[in-house]
């Protein structure tokens, strides 16, 4: 009995090891994707995910023909275990191949990048991802909403430019008031919000009310939901201090008023926001922001790379005194390139933790 033991755990001891060994590897190799720095840049976390995944496979390959079994019966599993991949690649490989080449596509077009506002059908937010298989948005309920990137490919994006844009809202007032005068009122709120440029549109000439208009031009795109609800606030503000009523051509009140009571709210001190106080936009859309940081970081750290290679062919050229100030300047320019891929790293696992 000891004898038939010892001989079955012989059997299973290249099972165990080759299990153990997968094992470590896989570890090390995640941790080593994840945790070493200056290895590689902000953008690698697909990369970590294709190699680990390409170990593991390989992994199970490996414990697979050191099972303590026959030829026959370890050829029939690999032949099954074939079947089945293939059945799974047939399956998926129309949907998985199309979204990597919608990828490609839109970072070879570069219509947005992260930190940009878009509108996706009747989604809306700002983007804090874009991947080889998709694309996150964060909306202004700072909820993250994932789209396929054939489905962007498929669909029309809006993208507000990064130079500005134009907001606006629209209300309704009476015939009883003259539009020229109107007109002026909400230009004048227009600018007290902080546009460019104001104008205002009669859009319809409705039965009982004319309904108007007002836009302007945004250049600080991060505050975008904030200026249209200041655009609002302006817009009521001024035209209450005119004196002129904003209520429904359908409005009716079944309470006696005395004569002349305007629905006008009272004035009231406003309290200015302290200057310390957070924008709605830097907690709606913190991962965005975070997102166009990184991007911006990024883009300027392959602008240094550029820099260091000119550098490097010019000292190629140089000769004496000129190339060893040279050899300098790049030797500087190298190592503060590798304190800001670090940095960049850190700051990306660190949002990773967070999220």
């Amino acid at each position: 009995m000891l004898t038939e033991l010892f001989t079955l755990v012989k059997e299973f001891i290249p099972l165990t090891v080759s299990i153990a060994l997968v094992t470590s590897v896989l570890w090390f190799a995640n941790w080593f994707l994840l945790k070493r720095k200056g290895m590689f840049t902000v953008d690698s976390k697909n990369i970590r995910q294709m190699t680990v995944l390409t170990l593991l496979i390989i992994g199970l390959l490996f414990i697979l023909f050191n099972i303590p079994m026959n030829v026959t019966t370890r050829g029939q599993i690999l032949s099954l275990l074939g079947l089945v991949i293939t059945g799974v690649i047939a399956f998926s490989s129309s949907s998985f191949i199309a979204n990597i080449m919608a990828g490609l596509m839109l970072r070879f077009i570069k219509s947005f990048s992260p930190g940009d506002f878009i509108t996706i059908e009747d989604q809306s937010g700002r983007v804090t991802e874009v991947g080889i298989m998709h694309t996150e948005i964060q909306n202004e309920h700072r909820e993250l909403i994932t789209f396929p990137n054939i489905y962007i490919m498929s669909k029309p994006v809006t993208v507000v430019r990064r130079s500005g844009t134009i907001i606006s809202t629209e209300l309704s007032l009476g015939y009883n008031d003259n539009h020229t005068k109107i007109e002026k009122l909400l230009k004048e709120a227009a600018v007290e919000a902080g546009l460019e440029d104001p104008f205002v549109l009669i859009k319809n000439l409705g039965d009982s009310s004319i309904t108007y208009h007002i836009a302007g031009f945004l250049s600080d795109i991060k505050t975008l939901i904030t200026a249209k609800s200041v655009l609002r606030q302006k817009t009521l503000d001024s035209l209450h201090e005119a004196g002129i009523e904003i209520v429904s051509p359908n409005f009716m009140n079944q309470r006696i008023l005395e004569k002349g009571l305007e629905f006008i709210p009272k004035k009231t001190k406003v309290i200015p926001a302290r200057a310390e106080e957070e924008s709605p936009e830097s907690i709606i859309f913190d991962k965005a922001e975070k997102a166009e940081s990184l991007d911006y970081q990024k883009k300027k750290l392959e602008d240094d790379k550029d820099t260091i290679s000119q550098l490097k062919k010019t000292a190629k050229e140089a000769s004496g005194e000129d190339r060893e100030k040279l050899n300098k300047k790049i030797e500087s320019a190298e190592a503060n390139v590798t304190k800001k891929i670090e940095a960049l790293n850190k700051k990306k696992a660190d949002a990773d933790k967070k999220d």
